[in-house]
């Protein structure tokens, strides 16, 4: 009877966590689709690693700036600071491309970008894992010449996100939501501008899955619908 009082402690501890967490999220910052990395957390003081891809195909972005697009690969590395608590960090590369309204697209080449982020796991039972997480990522590309004027890009990628899956034990199917915000900054002769994406188009729906390979190595897919369209896919090791 203790164990169970106990689990349900955490459970309502970890859940008023997230209501606060998240009102206050919604209320006081500007929050895009970033990965959401899926429900499978390390275990306390074990790590995770994979190699990741991810494409942006479409972002709208307000006051009819236009869309972007994105692709960037990644090596991911999570710590399990506890059982039901992961901090998400990455480093890799990536490029932007832009496109103004009425204008050709602007291409941004490869260069460096980043992320960090954090998953909490609100609920587990044998099957059924309910987790919330934040993630952000940062790509700098390099700066171009246009014939007399030189821009320089920045995309900030920015996630809330809450996932609920359920483990077949040959796949974990995962679905969820999550509010988004994506800044493209750019410098055009020095002079800075932020343009934000689209923010009645915020809300988007997560669907994925981890697929084991072996006990510690899986595959995680994951498509990112409604609010913007995006696609990653990793590879993973637990050590």
């Amino acid at each position: 009877m203790s164990i169970k009082i106990v689990r349900s402690a955490k459970f309502v501890v970890r859940s008023v966590v997230f209501l606060l967490f998240t009102s206050y999220c919604l209320l006081f910052t500007d929050v895009s689709a970033a990965p959401c990395y899926g429900t499978r957390l390390p275990a306390k003081k074990k790590l995770h690693m994979g190699f990741q891809s991810y494409s942006i195909f479409n972002r709208y972005l307000e006051h009819e700036a236009g869309s972007l697009r994105s692709q960037q690969q990644f090596f991911l590395l999570s710590l399990g600071l506890y059982d039901w608590f992961a901090l998400d960090l990455k480093g890799g590369a990536g490029f932007i491309k832009q496109h103004p309204l009425g204008r050709d697209e602007v291409d941004y080449p490869t260069y460096m970008g980043g992320g960090y982020g954090f998953r909490l796991k609100l609920y587990e039972t044998k099957n059924t894992r309910w987790v919330f997480g934040f993630q952000h990522i940062s790509i700098h590309p390099k700066s171009i010449d246009l014939g007399p004027t030189k821009q320089k890009a920045v995309l900030d990628d920015w996630q809330f996100s809450t996932l609920l899956s359920y483990d077949f034990k040959k796949i974990m199917p995962y679905l969820g939501a999550r509010w988004s915000r994506a800044d493209y900054i750019h410098w055009i002769d020095g002079e800075r501008d932020r343009v934000r994406s689209d923010l009645t188009k915020g809300m988007g729906l997560i669907v994925g899955f981890d697929m084991p390979l072996t006990n510690k190595i899986w595959l995680n897919c994951e498509g990112q619908l409604l609010g913007s369209e995006a696609l990653a896919l990793s590879l993973n090791f637990s050590l």
